[in-house]
């Protein structure tokens, strides 16, 4: 029960404070109606007016025949605007797509050509660093032989130097001799 005396509270404070607010002006479609509420309601209760049923009943219908027309004039504008918002909406939108494709084909042509000049690049590079190091190889087998002669060459110093000496004490010895057997010749 409590809850029901809250929701009922509540419905009462809402509606204090749409009350409470200003009144908005009305639209000049509110005020032809209320107007014409107005003159249909001073016809009806005024008795010096003396209108038969079916007169009222034909006035009614044509009062509603009017507000139809009206809001379906309303309606009809509004509806040929947004379409017409609708249509320049979907040129635009379709304008910046076609403008966007066409940025899209170029930036794609130019990542192919960015891809083809890496590619190539890469391919240089890559026989750059073959013939580097194909020349490296040989610089390196020329090195190693060089390396070898030299080692070799040393080698054959040491014993031409030791034959150098061996050949001058065998100078030395057969100097003597000879020295020896002159003596012994005499």
């Amino acid at each position: 029960m409590s809850s029901l005396y809250t929701r009922s509270k509540e419905y009462t404070r809402s509606r204090k404070a749409q009350s409470d607010s200003p009144p908005s002006s009305p639209s000049p479609i509110a005020k032809t109606l209320r107007h014409e509420r107005l003159s249909r309601l001073e016809a009806a209760t005024n008795p010096s007016t003396s209108e038969s049923y079916s007169d009222r009943a034909s006035s009614r219908s044509s009062a509603y025949s009017r507000r139809e027309n009206r809001l379906a004039a309303l309606s009809s504008r509004a509806d040929e605007e947004s379409n017409r918002d609708y249509k320049k909406l979907y040129e635009s939108a379709l304008s910046e797509n076609q403008k966007l494709k066409s940025k899209l084909q170029e930036a794609q042509l130019e990542l192919a050509d960015i891809k083809t000049k890496l590619e190539k690049a890469t391919q240089q590079k890559q026989e750059k660093t073959s013939d580097r190091s194909s020349m490296l190889e040989m610089e390196k087998r020329e090195k190693r032989a060089l390396e070898r002669k030299l080692s070799e060459m040393e080698e054959e110093m040491k014993i031409l130097t030791e034959l150098k000496s061996d050949n001058q004490r065998l100078k030395d010895e057969n100097g003597a001799l000879i020295r020896v057997i002159s003596k012994l010749s005499k």
